[in-house]
């Protein structure tokens, strides 16, 4: 498996695009599959992906084993190849554990103009 990133500490920290890929799989649960994956980062951040970009970045999870792809039967209203669910693997909810503790202690204390600890 490829080095991960890490503080030297307690673990994998992921890149923001990662973070925001790995929340959306963590809140999607069960229905985390590309084009929910896409819409629930358009819909939180107002940020938006492209299918490249997600593809990318889920084959890249994948191959740290943060994140597994699973094909499952497509549905009888579904049309083209059949959707690949993701979810995280105990190394992926580590990581995103871990970097959503970080970026919680870099923000405490923090006023910033318009944001949400202002």
């Amino acid at each position: 498996m490829p080095s991960a990133q890490s503080d030297g500490k307690s673990g994998q920290f992921l890149p923001e695009f990662e973070l925001y890929v790995a929340l959306a799989i963590s809140q999607l649960g069960d229905n985390a599959y590309g084009t929910s994956i896409r819409k629930e980062i358009d819909e939180r951040t107002a940020r938006p992906v492209s299918v490249g970009a997600l593809y990318t970045t889920l084959a890249r999870l994948a191959e740290k084993g943060l994140v597994v792809q699973e094909p499952r039967d497509k549905q009888q209203s579904q049309r083209g190849r059949p959707r690949k669910y993701c979810r995280l693997t105990r190394a992926g909810e580590s990581a995103l554990a871990h970097s959503t503790q970080m970026l919680g202690r870099m923000m405490e204390g923090l006023s910033l103009a318009g944001g949400a600890n202002s």
